[in-house]
């Protein structure tokens, strides 16, 4: 792929600090947004905004933010842990047929509670996570939400959530999925932030967007917050992994080998969040990072960019960019409301565009149609300066919720 330019700076004069850009493709409602939190009195050095960057709610999706003595909730997000799993497998995609695709989508569907569904009861490991968390349990929350949390333990969500199976280049095939906190990671993000709204309301505090409230730290407010976001993103990591192993199982059953997944493995298992926040030492200072629809791209850091159904995902090690924050994008990102793609699109432009790909392809994935994202490739070529690409994959079969 051809390169392209690095970063551009945007700053308005009315900023604390720089907005740095690695496209050039901004919508202006996202430069506000951008423009907002660099006003921000806790953000630090800059803010860094990746090629896949669009209107989000407060903060922009795909910002990088770091913070000294606060956070802005809204700057995570309310799906709080969101991110990908990958796993490489022996297998070759010359094996898989169109009917073991379909037997093995079929299998997906029914073993994955999917959109609003969850399991009846928890299983055996999301009990198991349950108990061992059990003193950390997010408090703003009451028990009924934790009840209702373990059920959700290994189940997928809806909107752009998926799980793939998929070739590289060279034919080998890997398994990858995308899903978050459920429900208790929204609900505990959305507490929050009206918390952080209140304090602003409270002490008269003026912000370029309410969305933007933030906690100091130091206060019991704060420290809630970081408590309950930790066991968040734990719980969202051990969602992925559950499902994964149920993904592996199935795909052994789908092939005859009995639900073993022996020699079916190979490679590591990439786990990455893209929804966030981590302690981590920048530009000489020790600070937050929050974030929002990126993924950490440290010197040597496996991460994955998806696509949209029916185009490609990509397997990258970072380059460790400073300017970035040592980040990178975390997916093609949407260039449409879900409202204005079920309007501009039909389910035989859907069928067009996932051509070759066992999937759903009726009206109710319809805002989910490839056209309404941005294109893949580019998001990559804008990249150039963040990852390296370690496997090109296009998807054979994908699951949506």
């Amino acid at each position: 792929m051809d390169a392209v330019p690095p970063f551009t700076i945007l700053d308005d004069g009315s900023q604390r600090v720089p907005v740095k850009v690695w496209t050039d493709q901004v919508e202006e409602g996202a430069k506000a947004q951008l423009r907002n939190t660099a006003r921000l009195p806790f953000v630090f050095h800059h803010v860094a905004a990746m090629p896949d960057v669009h209107l989000g709610i407060g903060a922009t999706v795909g910002s990088v933010v770091a913070t000294k003595g606060a956070i802005s909730p809204a700057a995570v997000g309310v799906d709080i842990g969101c991110g990908m799993v990958a796993q490489e497998t022996t297998l070759r995609a010359d094996d898989l047929g169109a009917p073991l695709l379909a037997r093995l989508r079929s299998r997906i569907e029914r073993s994955i509670p999917l959109g609003f569904n969850q399991h009846d009861a928890p299983g055996e490991e999301a009990a198991a996570f349950m108990a061992a968390t059990a003193a950390s349990h997010p408090a703003i929350v009451q028990e009924s939400f934790l009840r209702k949390a373990a059920c959700q333990l290994g189940t997928l969500g809806g909107g752009n959530h998926f799980i793939e199976l998929c070739r590289d280049a060279d034919g080998g095939v890997w398994l990858m999925l995308h899903s978050g906190s459920r429900n208790i990671g929204k609900t505990v993000a959305e507490r929050h932030i009206e918390t952080a709204r209140g304090l602003m309301r409270r002490y008269f505090i003026d912000l370029p967007d309410p969305d933007l409230a933030y906690l100091v730290q130091g206060s019991d407010e704060f420290a809630a917050y970081v408590r309950d976001l930790e066991w968040c993103q734990a719980y969202a990591l051990r969602n992925r992994d559950l499902m994964m192993d149920v993904v592996v199982r199935d795909l052994s059953l789908a092939l005859g080998k009995g639900g073993d997944p022996a020699g079916l493995l190979a490679g590591t298992r990439v786990n990455c969040h893209h929804n966030y926040v981590s302690r981590e030492h920048h530009f000489g200072e020790n600070v937050l990072v929050t974030r929002k629809g990126a993924i950490r791209a440290r010197k040597g850091d496996l991460g994955i960019i998806p696509g949209s159904m029916g185009t490609g995902s990509f397997i990258v090690r970072g380059l460790g960019n400073p300017e970035a924050f040592e980040s990178a994008p975390h997916g093609a990102g949407r260039r449409m409301s879900r409202g204005e793609a079920k309007r501009r699109f039909t389910a035989a432009d859907l069928a067009a565009q996932t051509a070759g790909v066992e999937c759903r392809k009726d009206v109710g994935v319809l805002d989910e149609i490839p056209g309404a994202y941005k294109e893949i490739g580019d998001v990559i070529r804008r990249s150039a300066d963040l990852v390296e690409v370690v496997a090109e994959l296009k998807q054979l079969l994908c699951v949506k919720g």
